[in-house]
């Protein structure tokens, strides 16, 4: 067929999981081949940002978002778990819970790190009760998805989360998008992935999570693909 032009590929109904474009098995190979760390292999030859998941951890503990010991982790689309990894190194949740809709990732992490794999639709927590959660977290996620999708995970991240816990998530806000990100995009970043990369307002989600009863405390630039995407950390109030 490759002689006619054409490619056979598998096809999978799936939720639009992270094994769509990190596929499990090569990038395992990749990074041992390369000795890194799964993570690191993602960051630095996959992403082609050396360092950019330690930089967004980083600026979480210098905000205090560690401190607190939270006893209770949610992560949405944790992926390979490069950021669920350094989380786990800031603080000791008794449990961590991982809504991961790439089967073959969700297996890897729960062996690896003993977490929780919830049963996810791709756009609900439902598993998870009102209030019990210390932190919730979702990295280069909401970037990936489409505006209807990130929406809903907004309102559940509110739900599950305790009064005075963290909710941490980035988006491609306009602050994002100067003219020269915007060319950069257009010019080099490929042909997306689907919805990727998608953005969101600001001030939607900042206005949006106070009607939830949740205030912005901080926000901060990360690398993401040939731009940014910007990190908001939001508090529960009582």
């Amino acid at each position: 067929m490759g002689h006619a032009g054409f490619d056979i590929v598998r096809s999978a109904n799936n939720l639009g999981g992270v094994d769509d474009f990190i596929p499990f098995e090569a990038t395992m190979r990749a990074a041992r081949a390369a000795g890194l760390s799964v993570g690191d292999h993602i960051d630095e030859v996959m992403n082609g940002t050396p360092g950019a998941t330690q930089s967004t951890i980083d600026e979480l503990r210098a905000l205090g978002v560690f401190a607190a010991n939270p006893n209770t982790v949610l992560e949405i689309g944790p992926g390979s778990g490069r950021y669920l990894e350094k989380t786990l190194k800031e603080c000791s949740p008794d449990r961590y819970e991982i809504y991961e809709t790439a089967a073959p990732w969700a297996d890897y992490l729960v062996d690896t790190f003993s977490v929780i794999a919830q049963p996810t639709a791709g756009c609900s927590l439902s598993p998870t009760p009102d209030g019990s959660i210390d932190l919730v977290q979702a990295h280069k996620v909401f970037n990936t998805v489409t505006f209807l999708c990130a929406s809903r995970y907004f309102f559940e991240m509110a739900r599950v989360t305790r009064p005075g816990g963290r909710i941490v998530f980035d988006v491609m806000t306009e602050t994002c998008l100067n003219p020269a990100a915007v060319s950069a995009w257009a010019t080099q970043g490929g042909t997306g992935h689907g919805s990727y990369p998608a953005a969101v307002p600001r001030r939607t989600c900042v206005d949006l999570f106070a009607t939830l009863g949740c205030s912005l405390e901080a926000s901060f630039l990360a690398p993401m693909g040939v731009a940014t995407t910007e990190v908001l950390v939001f508090t529960k109030g009582a």
